[in-house]
């Protein structure tokens, strides 16, 4: 009996949905994609159980762990992130992304395959962090300014460690070394751009309907053109545009605090319970295999979850040079850990962008920046450190440091910019909900 292939469309998510034909899916085992799903249900429900009980047995550790995640997020996360969004949403909106995009195309084309337009995504990731680059990419999907495919090679990467955290919180906050930063962020956005020239061949024979039509005028006036067709296709009145700008992302930033906090109590959670214990014996014989010491295996999966806890613990161990642990660093900022992939994975999801060749593309980039870490630690980091006088106290340096500075000032007007950016999104709500009532 043959079984036609079926499709449901639904439009919001931007995804299908494909019932095909069992013979041709799963050859003679009709029973073997029930039994998957099947596998799948039970072993979510076992994790989500495990975590459950966690919870009711270590309430203390777990109160402590989400207060810790809660701190992070409101106090630096959401204050440096908002303003990025905010200002990514309205130049979609006013066309200035699409004008960067005929501009950037003759060298986003030929580099990294995406229209000129991802090299908003691009530049903007690098200066915020992620998932900056995701929610851009994610946005340019919905406004059809890329393909599929694009979209999948813009992410996998745009999403980058910002220059704050990098040279802020871990050269000057946890090495008490402002020199490694430079060592660290050169690995880090180079190794970026090797991915996305990677990245360039993924899906290379379909089609790019992301490509902009072509016309006699020259660049700027081809641009010009862009931007206005852009504004003027979008019926918004300018509040309009606001209030959706400021909704919009701070929607996604209360999205990404949730994740803060979450992955910051189940690594709590697997210390407590001894699983870290076993992956740890396992990346141990890894680093071996490499000649990295053994006792940043623990630190090395901490951080494969969540990258500040890791570089912390990082620093702490006490090494023979600075280059293995550096190397460790670049591989987890690379990575981005699952708590930013899920951060990703959960904006992805609205579009039909998929979250494989993201995935991949961490690999990847965690690779590129060990290796660069490796080729570069003598001329960025020893050769740098061999000019600079060792008797200048470290407090003297952090002190000075616009980075730490910048971290500080954070730290104190962080949680007053959010309560006062979530009050007026709470306000901008109401007041539509009360225009549609009455509507």
């Amino acid at each position: 009996m043959i079984k036609t292939c079926t499709k449901k469309v639904i439009t919001n998510k931007h995804y299908f949905t494909t019932t095909k034909s069992r013979s041709t899916e799963q050859g003679s085992f009709p029973g073997g994609f029930i039994l998957k799903q099947i596998i799948k249900t039970l072993l979510l429900a076992g994790v989500t159980i495990f975590i459950t009980f966690s919870l009711i047995k270590f309430p203390d550790q777990a109160l402590e762990a989400s207060i810790r995640g809660l701190n992070m997020w409101w106090e630096i996360v959401f204050p440096s992130l908002l303003p990025f969004f905010i200002i990514s949403e309205l130049l979609l909106a006013f066309g200035v992304v699409k004008f960067i995009g005929v501009l950037f195309e003759p060298i986003m084309r030929p580099l990294f395959n995406v229209p000129g337009v991802g090299s908003f995504g691009w530049i903007l990731g690098m200066a915020s962090g992620y998932p900056t680059g995701a929610k851009i990419a994610a946005r340019l999907r919905e406004d059809n300014q890329v393909s599929k495919v694009e979209a999948e090679r813009l992410v996998s990467f745009t999403n980058a460690t910002s220059p704050l955290f990098i040279f802020g919180a871990v050269s000057v906050g946890f090495f008490h070394d402002a020199r490694i930063g430079i060592l660290l962020a050169t690995c880090h956005y180079v190794g970026n751009a090797l991915v996305g020239i990677c990245m360039r061949f993924y899906g290379k024979n379909e089609s790019n309907s992301g490509k902009l039509p072509q016309s006699d005028d020259n660049k700027a006036v081809k641009a010009l053109k862009e931007m206005h067709r852009t504004r003027i296709q979008d019926k918004r009145a300018l509040g309009e545009i606001i209030g959706d700008a400021v909704v919009n992302s701070i929607k996604t930033l209360v999205m990404v605090g949730g994740f803060i906090v979450l992955f910051s109590v189940l690594i709590k959670l697997l210390f407590i319970v001894g699983i870290t214990s076993i992956f740890t014996v396992v990346l141990q014989q890894g680093l071996s295999l490499l000649m990295l010491p053994a006792e940043l295996a623990l630190p090395l999966f901490s951080g494969m979850f969540e990258i500040t806890i890791g570089a912390d613990m990082i620093s702490e161990i006490a090494t023979d040079t600075l280059l293995p642990k550096a190397i460790i660093i670049s591989f987890i900022l690379g990575f981005n850990g699952f708590s930013i992939q899920a951060q990703v994975a959960s904006i992805l999801a609205q579009t039909d962008i998929r979250f494989r060749p993201y995935f991949f593309a961490r690999f990847l980039h965690g690779i590129f920046a060990s290796i660069l870490t490796i080729l570069l630690y003598k001329p960025l980091y020893l050769n740098k450190q061999a000019f600079e006088p060792g008797d200048i106290p470290v407090s003297q340096d952090i002190t000075n440091n616009i980075w730490i500075n910048t971290l500080e000032l954070l730290k104190h007007a962080g949680p007053l910019i959010t309560i006062v950016s979530l009050a007026i999104t709470a306000v901008i709500l109401y007041k539509r909900m009360n225009r549609k009532d009455a509507a």
